[in-house]
């Protein structure tokens, strides 16, 4: 799978930008601030329906704009694809696909896959839960789109009841636990369905992705010798030195420990099924109903769980070194990779993702920075944003694109002949 051209309208700083690309490692060089982010975000929009920079959809639009539009020639086992999004900030998004309306915008998601690296990244290692979730959930959809519905119902689910706990707190009665909260009985059952389907996905998905984690953290760090191939390492490496564990707030409230997903043993079938998932899911929210409506928050569920990254038996979060914090990070990108193209569904040629390498090797010292080039070189299709051509690795030499002044400079095309190509946005 590749892209073969990227068109943008009123998307972030660009009114309106066409990039032509190809196989292989195509490198965006230029300044910062001059849209080098906005291109590959617009690019990872189209495969998720989301940014991996912001919440919302508002900031995506230019301003003075009322929509952008983002389109994305996919190739697929040989066969182009025009798909396109409309982003409606405060309202429904559109789709397209084939230049053919789809009933929702989210069906457009598995037409392509990326995996993005970014200085962000490192979040995942030192930050918050929410940022390890998403990771999860994101890696999911692509895996199997049909879980994009249940995310988006799951949190709108998680809103209304959320809003009827608040609107209950403020009476006397419910604060004692005394009063009836009309209609909590139908949110109840909605969230712990939909919330054992995400809790079910989360367990299979993060127990296939953990050897594959492990397995590019060895590469990238070289903790054992002969680290080879698009983020995999020798067979064999060591699964110790870095595990996942899924800590689930339905377990906690249960008094049960966190799920160890490195092992053998952590398979779809060994987890409770979804039924049983969402019955214990009900039962947990009407013990918890008192504090919750004192709280006016939900609190079970898989908005709350975590997944818990291990360096050597010890958290990674507080424990793990900078430069092991980054070789974590790159380690479970590339172990999504590997994942997508290994395991993923379609052909071979579909599974491939499209590599996006956003300003990264800027962060990274000398040695990670050519193993992370040596391990993605072989990808089908690179794109890298740098902020001089000295940031590009040896390893990752292919076509270059200057923007610069708002523009983009294709190969073969002198400043001059700017205009021939496209005008980008300003600013």
């Amino acid at each position: 799978m590749h892209v073969a051209h990227l068109s943008l309208a009123d998307f972030r700083n660009y009114e309106r930008a066409e990039l032509p690309l190809e196989p292989g490692v195509t490198a965006l060089v230029g300044p910062n601030g001059q849209g080098k982010t906005n291109l590959v975000e617009a690019l990872g929009y189209v495969a998720s329906l989301s940014s991996h920079r912001v919440a919302n959809d508002g900031p995506l639009v230019r301003a003075g704009a009322e929509r952008a539009v983002v389109r994305a020639s996919v190739v697929r086992d040989g066969r182009a694809l025009l798909a396109e999004v409309e982003i409606n900030p405060g309202r429904a998004n559109r789709a397209r696909l084939g230049r053919a309306a789809l009933p929702r915008a989210r069906e457009l998601v598995g037409t392509l896959r990326t995996v993005l690296f970014a200085p962000e990244d490192l979040a995942l290692v030192k930050g918050d839960p929410e940022g390890r979730r998403r990771f999860a959930d994101d890696l999911l959809v692509l895996l199997a789109p049909r879980l994009s519905g249940v995310r988006a119902e799951y949190d709108r689910a998680l809103k209304q009841r959320n809003a009827l706990l608040r609107s209950a707190g403020a009476t006397s009665a419910a604060r004692r636990g005394a009063g009836a909260l009309p209609g909590i009985e139908v949110w109840d059952a909605q969230l712990a369905t939909l919330g054992a389907d995400l809790l079910s996905a989360r367990r299979y998905l993060l127990a296939r992705l953990a050897p594959y984690v492990a397995r590019a953290y060895d590469a990238v760090a070289e903790t054992a010798p002969g680290g080879t191939g698009a983020g995999a390492a020798a067979p064999g490496a060591p699964a110790d030195v870095v595990r996942l564990a899924y800590r689930s707030s339905l377990a906690e409230h249960r008094g049960e420990g966190e799920e160890d997903l490195s092992a053998e043993a952590a398979r779809e079938g060994g987890a409770p099924p979804r039924d049983a998932l969402a019955a214990q899911l009900v039962e947990a929210m009407e013990q918890l109903r008192r504090r919750e409506v004192e709280r006016g928050l939900t609190l079970v569920g898989p908005h709350r769980d975590d997944v818990l990254l291990s360096l050597r038996g010890l958290p990674a979060r507080g424990y793990a070194s900078h430069g092991e914090s980054w070789s974590y990070a790159l380690a479970l990108r590339l172990g999504a990779y590997e994942l997508l193209r290994s395991e993923g569904p379609g052909t071979p040629s579909e599974r491939e993702p499209v590599l996006v390498l956003d300003d990264v090797f800027a962060e990274l010292d000398a040695r990670r920075r050519a193993r992370l080039a040596e391990l993605v070189a072989g990808a089908e299709q690179v794109l890298l944003t740098a902020a001089v051509p000295e940031d590009v690795p040896e390893q990752l030499t292919g076509r270059r694109v200057a923007v610069r002044a708002g523009s983009l400079v294709l190969p073969g095309v002198d400043a001059g002949g700017v205009d021939e190509v496209e005008e980008a946005g300003r600013g």
